[in-house]
């Protein structure tokens, strides 16, 4: 197994926590390389953490991935191997989307043998007890069959995956996720307004419900003045709405999950 371990929690970056979480896998396995994908997740936004995890595992190195966003703190804790990764989390759709990203789940194991805690486990800190170490040993070639009793792939928890269809006028999706400066991610790509015959330049109808909003289609979000709104293709290939210095999220009032129809203006 490679020495190469990522995180993306939603712990923050005010506390010590995640130098706890790097002292214990640095502890078992010195020779690891680790990389902070995120730890300012929203507190308990699944979804927001599933989304930053697909959409970044593709340029991360073959490697053990632990992802710790759970808002309930109850479900099981989980080893997926998919693809050249094994993912750690616990199973509540959060690891689904990079799972399924990384050429879906060959097997999975649930995270009971406590020869891999490090003791006591904390009830509350799950990331530095049992995920941190549990990923340091993998990285030092103990085998994830080791971890705990197999479970049937079919059983894992998965998110609802996001959905876009395209009509002949028009391509609808949602809000697939809302970053930090309120950019609104909608599950629409760059290929879904090739085929309807957007260029760059061209302006959108934005339906959102029952409103309607003309937006010009431009290459980043600084192509127009400050407060004004824009569309243009993310760095992941999808279409996103923002705000020149300003927050579309809140100014549209599009949360994740909300429905947005893009079309052509007339």
């Amino acid at each position: 197994m490679t020495s190469v371990i990522s995180l993306l929690t939603d712990y923050g970056l005010e506390d010590g926590y995640i130098a706890a979480c790097h002292g214990v896998i640095v502890g078992i396995s010195p020779e690891s390389r680790i990389i902070d994908v995120c730890h300012l997740v929203p507190l308990g936004d699944v979804r927001r953490g599933a989304a930053i995890l697909a959409q970044t595992i593709t340029y991360l190195p073959p490697g053990v991935h632990v992802a710790a966003v759970d808002p309930s703190g109850s479900r099981r804790a989980v080893a997926v191997e998919a693809g050249d990764h094994v993912f750690l989390g616990p199973d509540n759709g959060l690891l689904s989307w990079a799972i399924h990203a990384s050429g879906g789940a060959r097997a999975a194991y649930e995270l009971s043998n406590e020869e891999f805690f490090l003791p006591p486990l904390s009830p509350t800190f799950h990331g530095r007890d049992l995920f941190a170490p549990v990923a340091a040993y993998l990285a030092i070639g103990r085998h994830p069959a080791e971890l705990g009793q197999e479970i049937p792939i079919n059983r894992l928890i998965s998110l609802p995956a996001p959905t876009s269809t395209v009509q002949d006028d028009y391509a609808e999706g949602e809000v697939l996720s809302v970053n930090r400066h309120g950019n609104v991610q909608l599950s629409i790509g760059a290929a879904d307004l090739m085929t309807l015959g957007v260029s760059l330049g061209d302006t959108l109808v934005v339906w959102m419900g029952g409103r309607r909003l003309a937006v010009p289609f431009k290459e980043s979000f600084t192509a127009v003045p400050p407060g004004e709104i824009v569309a243009f293709i993310d760095s992941v290939g999808l279409v996103a709405l923002a705000i020149n210095s300003g927050d579309a999220s809140q100014r549209l009032g599009l949360p994740p999950g909300a429905r947005v129809r893009l079309s052509p203006a007339p």
